[in-house]
């Protein structure tokens, strides 16, 4: 599959394959309640032996409901269930999220992290995925798909997007938007003075930008170190992939 080919445009092309398929036994099918669905996964989820997963954002449950997830996770880790996670950069942003991101992380779902737009992806093994019939976060409804060859090209978008992605666990996903751009910007060599025209910001904003970057590696003043150059070590270790 084209790595241009969003899983987006991949959701809208499987609405339209079960569309002219009418007639013809096709092991697509479209679920619109979201209760089905939580059931329909779990089904697959208890003897499933691996689990590939893209999340747009993080999960809108608080409380009991997102203890209760964190759980079946770790339950499912625990029986022996293999597990990649691959979410949006913007989740990070929450804290409590990015704590129990890691903490999943830490226990073998391992999870890497993308700045490009996902959408929401579950494939159970090589058996049956999971895909929102509309490509919005938390929008109702989902196909379930056990179509052989779909599979086979969501397993491909979702090993070619994991190979593009960062370890959850590089420093560099404390930065903000901004932060990141001018740690980009760095790694080019260009001084504050370039920054600043390159992103149509004042020098003094971008010397903030950069104290802020510093503080959030943890690159404290010293003699022997030069933090520019550990800064830009740091963003080429979170996204040299």
């Amino acid at each position: 599959m084209d790595e241009r080919v969003s899983l987006a445009q991949l959701a809208r092309r499987l609405e339209e394959v079960v569309g002219e398929l009418r007639g013809i036994p096709v092991e697509v099918e479209r679920l619109d309640d979201n209760e089905l669905v939580r059931q329909q996964i779990a089904r697959a989820a208890a003897t499933a032996a691996e689990l590939r997963a893209m999340h747009p954002i993080g999960s809108p449950d608080k409380g009991r409901q997102e203890q209760q997830s964190r759980r079946h996770v770790l339950d499912e880790l625990r029986r022996g269930m293999a597990m990649r996670t691959i979410v949006h950069a913007s989740v990070l942003d929450d804290p409590r999220k990015a704590a129990r991101i890691r903490e999943l992380h830490a226990s073998g779902d391992l999870h890497r992290v993308i700045d490009e737009p996902i959408q929401q992806l579950l494939v159970f093994d090589h058996a049956v995925a999971f895909v929102r019939i509309t490509p919005v976060p938390r929008s109702p409804g989902a196909l379930m798909i056990r179509q052989q060859g779909l599979i086979a090209n969501l397993i491909d978008l979702f090993e070619r997007t994991w190979a593009r992605a960062r370890e959850v666990n590089e420093p560099t996903h404390r930065l903000s938007p901004r932060e990141r751009e001018v740690l980009a910007l760095i790694a080019e060599g260009r001084s504050n003075g370039a920054i600043a025209r390159a992103l149509s910001i004042t020098e003094a904003a971008v010397g903030k930008h950069v104290a802020s970057v510093f503080a959030k590696l943890e690159l404290p003043t010293t003699q022997d170190d030069n933090r520019r150059v550990l800064a830009v070590l740091a963003y080429l270790r979170g996204t040299a992939r």
